[in-house]
C-alpha cells in the first residue's frame, strides 16, 4: 500500500516539476516515470522496514 501511494505521489511531483520547467509532453512523462520509480523504491524500503520491526 505504501509503495503504490508513494509511486502515485512521485508521478504527480515529477509531472508538476517538468511542467513547471516548461517541458514537452514527453519530458513530463519521463519525469513522472522516473520520480514514480524512485518514490516506489523508497516505499518498498519503508514497507520492508515496517514489516521487520513489527
Amino acid at each position: 500500500m505504501i509503495v503504490i501511494a508513494l509511486a502515485i505521489l512521485g508521478a504527480l511531483i515529477g509531472g508538476f516539476t517538468a511542467k513547471r520547467r516548461t517541458g514537452t509532453a514527453l519530458d513530463i512523462a519521463q519525469y513522472a516515470a522516473v520520480y514514480a520509480i524512485g518514490f516506489a523504491i523508497v516505499g518498498l524500503f519503508a514497507t520492508v522496514i515496517l514489516d521487520r520491526s513489527v
